[in-house]
Formats: structure tokens, sequence, C-alpha cells
């Protein structure tokens, strides 16, 4: 936790539950839209009417986009790790004159 001044008032976030109350909730929204998903894929396979209309086979996969988005964040990551060795300078680069 953050160094406070006394008269600081602490923050919201400042107080572990109220972090987890936050991680839950965007826990229980990813479940329902993932739940909706797949009742659009189920609709989609029974003849109704799709919400979605994938070019691909694969997209028309429950949870794919979040699939590919995760997997596409992963690589980003990775991708920069390797970036940093060829990119970054000594910490008085620019202090050199």
């Amino acid at each position: 936790m953050a160094n406070h001044d006394q008269n600081e008032k602490p923050g919201v976030f400042d107080n572990p539950r109220n972090v987890k109350r936050v991680i839950y909730g965007l826990y229980a929204v990813c479940a329902v839209v993932f739940a909706l998903d797949i009742v659009s894929w189920i609709q989609g396979m029974a003849g109704a009417h799709e919400l979605r209309h994938p070019e691909r086979g694969w997209e028309g996969f429950p949870g794919f986009y979040a699939f590919y988005g995760f997997v596409a964040c992963v690589l980003l990551v990775l991708v920069a790790r390797e970036m940093r060795k060829v990119l970054m300078r000594r910490e008085e680069y620019y202090d050199d004159e």
C-alpha cells in the first residue's frame, strides 16, 4: 500500500476488499458475456437468426474472440520483451554531452 500523509484520505482502491470486489465483478461480467455467446451459438446451430456473421468457420465458436485477444496480448508482451533488449539505453544515455 502507498504511504499517505496524515491528512490524506485513503482512496477507494487502497482497501484490498474493494479491489477484490472489482475483480469478482469483472469475472461475473465475463461469465455472463460468455454464457450469452454460447446461447447465441446454440441458437445459430438451431437455425435461428444469428447475431454474428463470421467469415470463417472457426470465428463462430463461443469464446473465439476472447481466446484470440488473449493470445494476441501474450504475443505482444513477448515481442515487447525482446524489443526491449534492442531498444533499451543505459540510464545515463541522455546525460552525456
